[in-house]
């Protein structure tokens, strides 16, 4: 094999090039010691550095690769500006929602403190020091990138109805450009979600804990149900909690143990905040929620803050945003709500999926084509009680699915003898004021044959807990929703589409702009007023993600064109 010298003009003075691989000359240099490591980490496939697992097993060594194994973060056996400023980013990560020591940041900080001063101590570092200081800045940005990016943890790994959103970013390449402009900072903050609503996410996690550092927030005793215009002794501490939850402005007597208008008010918005009914009773439930320590409410905004990074960064300048925990829709035009409306979501045992989409049509006065696992489940029992439901409420039985199916009569069916097994038939609900779609479905084709859709229980929309679906999403407006969606379209006037519905004849109606539809699940969230809200995490899910988020980082197949996990 022919060995090739090189001469190259570097802080390592000389390299050699041998069998298409380049390291310092010197048995001791830099460049070998990080060649030896990542040597090491590929034959075990156990990525380590200073008992520290290495995630980029794949991504490091092309990046090192690709720059002879010159170390990137040293200079001279110093830390650069640019190690200095990745530091300071990772110490910052708190600020995401984030540890800095998911990114080795101990481990970093005492190599730079066994360093030292640079100016005094200047090369005086090992290059087996060094190389690893250098192997563990890299993992640490590359780390933090696909945090920030896309999240730390993969939803659909946890949640069997959830689709992320996964970029297709070379965080390697985002590493080297970083390197080359010397804007670590800048390159890392570009990565993180873009959405105001992140941003203020981020605030209130702030506040929140600021709140907790100063030890504002207090334990309200249990007592008799409080209103307006009573005398408790509890007032004071109520005021106390109230102005540090933002909900009371400063009043003149602190002291006072009367509830006056303002606490009024104070508890009725901290009982909108927290999905209450707002009567201005402090009961149970109310004080349940005042009493919810701190640091819960923090770590759910930590959990929200993950699941923002799971979404694409940009929504679109318009688009639906349904929140599944808070039974709630918004229609929403350059970041601010322009319709909303409450909603009714799936059952615990039959949960609204998580995921984003386009919604292309409409359709007035639908057929229900009833889901196989709804027919044999919830309809088929009841159709063995009673066999006339079926055309009291409007069904037709067809005898399949596909192809040229014909209608068979309810009669003729011996429903006793009939299961799951040998259900081969098809229901089908007729168009009306009984059809469980209602009047109009909006549709945005998925995986999972989600919708949302209109309903004849309006009375469900009064409930403040409203998982009552088999996992479509029953909207409260959906004349007003249906009308804004076609108000560019001058073929449908309010008016025309009321038409269409008093006809009971099925329609489909292409939009003419579809619009993109994001099924989300947020325990805790900030409205544009500063307003932050916390739901009840009514699918467990926020017990899942903080379990899978505690699990250490694993390693990835490749960070080349891919996110780094």
């Amino acid at each position: 094999m022919n060995t090739v010298f090189t001469f190259i003009s570097s802080a390592f003075a000389f390299l050699w090039v041998f069998s298409g691989f380049a390291y310092a000359q010197g048995p001791e240099s830099v460049a070998k010691q990080i060649f030896g490591i990542i040597q090491a980490g590929q034959k075990t496939n156990i990525f380590t550095c200073r008992k520290e697992r290495i995630c980029g097993i794949s991504a490091i060594p092309e990046f090192y690769l690709k720059r002879g194994y010159a170390p990137a973060w040293t200079l001279e056996g110093n830390p650069t500006p640019f190690a200095k400023e990745l530091v300071s980013s990772l110490a910052s990560s708190g600020y995401e929602g984030l540890s800095p020591e998911i990114y080795h940041y101990s481990e970093i900080q005492k190599i730079l403190a066994q360093l030292g001063d640079s100016d005094s101590r200047s090369g005086t570092a090992t290059p087996s020091t060094l190389a690893e200081l250098d192997i563990l800045l890299t993992d640490a940005f590359l780390l933090y990138a696909t945090h920030l990016l896309s999240g730390r943890v993969d939803p659909e790994t946890i949640h069997t109805a959830w689709v992320a959103f996964h970029p297709e970013v070379d965080l390697a390449g985002e590493l080297s450009e970083a390197l080359a402009t010397g804007r670590i900072a800048e390159r890392l903050a570009a990565l993180t979600p873009s959405d105001e609503g992140y941003r203020r996410l981020k605030t209130a996690l702030l506040i929140y804990r600021k709140n907790a550092a100063e030890k504002r927030w207090l334990q309200i005793p249990s007592g008799p149900a409080l209103k307006s215009g009573e005398t408790d002794a509890r007032v004071a501490l109520l005021r106390k909690f109230f102005k540090a939850t933002g909900d009371l402005k400063n009043t003149a007597d602190e002291t006072s143990l009367s509830f006056d208008k303002p606490m009024d008010s104070a508890l009725r918005r901290f009982q909108r905040r927290h999905g209450l009914e707002a009567d201005g009773i402090l009961g149970k439930e109310t004080l349940n929620q005042l009493n919810r320590p701190v640091a819960g409410r923090i770590r759910q905004m930590e959990l929200n803050l993950e699941r923002w990074r799971w979404l694409p960064h940009d929504l679109g300048q318009r688009y639906v945003l349904v929140n599944i925990a808070a039974f709630h829709l918004d229609v929403v035009e350059s970041g601010r709500s322009v319709l909303n409306m409450r909603v009714v979501v799936g059952t615990h045992y039959r949960k609204t999926p998580v995921f984003s989409e386009t919604m292309k049509y409409l359709e007035i006065n639908p057929y229900w084509n009833v889901p196989f696992r709804i027919a044999v489940e919830d309809k088929l029992p009841l159709i063995q009680k009673n066999p006339s439901c079926l055309l009291e409420n409007g069904y037709r039985v067809l005898n399949g699915w596909e192809g040229d199916v014909t209608e068979v009569a309810p009669e003729s069916i011996d429903w006793s003898g009939i299961t799951r097994s040998n259900f081969f038939y098809r229901l089908r609900q007729d168009p009306g004021p009984q059809n469980a779609l209602g009047r109009i479905k909006f549709m945005f084709p998925n995986r999972f044959s989600v919708y949302l859709h209109d309903t004849p229980q309006q009375k469900l929309f009064n409930m403040k807990v409203r998982t009552f679906s088999s996992g479509c999403i029953r909207v409260e407006k959906p004349l007003e929703l249906a009308t804004y969606l076609l108000n560019e379209d001058p073929a449908w006037s309010k008016e025309q589409i009321e038409k269409a519905i008093i006809s009971e004849k099925n329609r489909a109606i292409i939009l003419k702009n579809p619009i993109p539809v994001h099924l989300l699940y947020w325990t805790a969230w900030v409205e544009p007023d500063g307003a932050i809200h916390f739901r009840k995490d009514i699918y467990g899910r926020d017990l899942l993600l903080d379990r899978a988020l505690k699990e250490r980082p694993q390693s990835t197949e490749s960070l080349v064109g891919k996110t780094y996990q």
